[in-house]
């Protein structure tokens, strides 16, 4: 599907986005999965994490009630290409925590400390409809788990500790 304008990274400051955010997605079904319309979302999505300069974007950064997320390859030296993840679940997650400093697209100016487990497995789809299960650490596992959160419908905010700036922003 082509727009005529481009997607837009949707900001809590309005209370009807700010519920949208909060809402578990739907899985993509699997024989959607290689349709053109979901490859043209992929495809937008990589486009607007691209030029809102992020690091990885969820389906319902803009506007999208289903399981996509899309991770920059700059997130990982092994990535080669943009990680697409369709229907993606975290299978297992490390003991061993750290906590790092995160920053939401969807939530400008806000920033503070979150606890992530430092290693995950995930499996999902990639975008040619192929089952994958990956290991990931560092980086490239707080971004999944980042953009996970957001398909389950939960915002970094709830998971901060702390935070580091632009606290007075939020509603």
């Amino acid at each position: 599907m082509k727009r005529s304008q481009p997607l837009r990274i949707w900001k809590i400051f309005e209370p009807a986005e700010y519920a949208f955010l909060q809402q578990p997605t739907s899985p993509v079904l699997e024989s959607d999965l290689q349709l053109s319309v979901t490859q043209s979302l992929v495809d937008s999505m990589i486009v607007t994490m691209r030029k809102a300069d992020g690091i990885g974007l969820a389906a319902p950064q803009v506007g999208q009630n289903v399981r996509i997320a899309v991770i920059d390859d700059s997130a990982d030296s092994g990535l080669k290409e943009p990680l697409v993840l369709l229907n993606p679940t975290i299978l297992e997650r490390s003991v061993d925590h750290d906590i790092q400093e995160e920053g939401c697209l969807s939530i400008p100016g806000v920033f503070g400390y979150v606890p992530r487990p430092t290693i995950i497995t995930v499996q999902a789809y990639n975008r040619q409809a192929q089952l994958l299960t990956l290991s990931a650490e560092g980086l490239l596992a707080r971004v999944i788990q980042h953009e996970v959160d957001h398909l389950d419908g939960v915002l970094f905010i709830t998971r901060a500790t702390s935070f580091t700036k632009g606290k007075n922003l939020l509603p």
